[in-house]
């Protein structure tokens, strides 16, 4: 087994945000928000690092820090489809066999993390590769908000295969909290075959019913596995999460 030999990373980011306008633009010690997300994933190093954005702004943002960026409609109504858009613009040959979506509002991110959703790709059979975090605040096992998985990891073993996701918690654990439930992080890694597919299948009954579109892949037979991570990177919605960035992103402390 081996994985992709071309991957490119992907930062999906539009300004359209209610709880935190514009969003990307936010700054952070002197720095966009979307300008850290970018250096993350250069720090990554697996490969070449895109934002696909909707706003000429952001575009501006980006390439005077040094990255590069392309434009994409603005209606897209998810990242999977921004990022399918800039992968066809950049690259219409298709030259790059694998595409990393690492989220634009993760602006702490550690490289290591987007490292490891490129993982489960090394078994040829996976589609899609995404991450999970096993959830240790006994709140969240129970919250709608954090969207979980099911996913049998055997002894010594960091990747198992998505079998569901649900803001429900699953699998039922009979009140045990020590049992383990995992909480989804949104980052994704596609074949770029599986990738056009994917944003080719019609909405879902289970992602409609679950508002999670990573149901539609799995109702279609799609094969999503899950890499084990340590730690839920910081999103960044409100501004009380900005302030959280800032103040971990301080220098000195990075």
């Amino acid at each position: 087994m081996s994985l992709p030999i071309n991957p490119i990373v992907v930062i999906p980011s539009r300004m359209a945000s209610t709880r935190l306008p514009n969003k990307p633009l936010a700054m952070i010690h002197g720095e966009a928000m979307i300008v850290h997300c970018w250096r993350r994933a250069m720090e990554a190093d697996i490969g070449p690092v895109i934002v696909a954005c909707a706003e000429q702004e952001v575009i501006d943002a980006v390439t005077a820090a040094g990255g590069r960026a392309v434009k994409t409609d603005p209606s897209h109504p998810s990242g999977s489809d921004r990022i399918f858009e800039a992968l066809q613009l950049i690259d219409p040959d298709g030259a790059h066999d694998a595409v990393i979506n690492v989220q634009g509002d993760l602006p702490t991110i550690e490289p290591e993390v987007v490292r490891a959703v490129f993982q489960p790709l090394e078994d040829p059979d996976v589609d899609i590769a995404t991450l999970a975090v096993r959830i240790s605040d006994p709140d969240e096992r129970v919250a709608p908000s954090v969207v979980k998985v099911a996913a049998a990891f055997a002894p010594g073993r960091d990747i198992a295969r998505a079998l569901y996701f649900s803001r429900a918690p699953i699998p039922w654990d009979g009140g045990n909290e020590n049992l383990p439930l995992y909480h989804h992080i949104g980052l994704y890694g596609f074949r770029r075959a599986a990738l056009a597919r994917f944003v080719s299948l019609p909405s879902s009954i289970l992602e409609e019913r679950e508002h999670l579109e990573q149901l539609r892949a799995l109702e279609a037979g799609m094969r999503i596995d899950v890499a084990r991570v340590d730690t839920v990177p910081l999103g960044v919605d409100t501004p009380a999460d900005l302030a959280r960035a800032r103040e971990l992103l301080a220098p000195g402390k990075t």
